[in-house]
């Protein structure tokens, strides 16, 4: 698993916003577009993609998007 695949995966979820605005270390909760459905959708993409199943808690206690793929990488290992 990548951290730039992740996050073209990420970014696939957000129709609004620009794609530039994703990087590692964007802090996916201030993004106009961020809500619980985004939050839902990442979970979902995250079992579709990778085979994990991560919890709210999870997100909530990530900031970046690469803090978030640092938790799904840790379920991995």
């Amino acid at each position: 698993m990548e951290l730039q695949e992740f996050i073209g995966k990420f970014t696939d979820l957000f129709d609004n916003t620009d794609a530039s605005e994703f990087r590692a270390d964007t802090e996916f909760k201030y993004l106009d577009e961020w809500s619980s459905m985004i939050a839902l959708s990442i979970i979902a993409m995250i079992d579709d993609e990778y085979d994990i199943t991560i919890k709210g808690d999870d997100i909530r206690k990530s900031k970046t998007i690469e803090d978030l793929f640092n938790v799904v990488k840790g379920y991995k290992s």
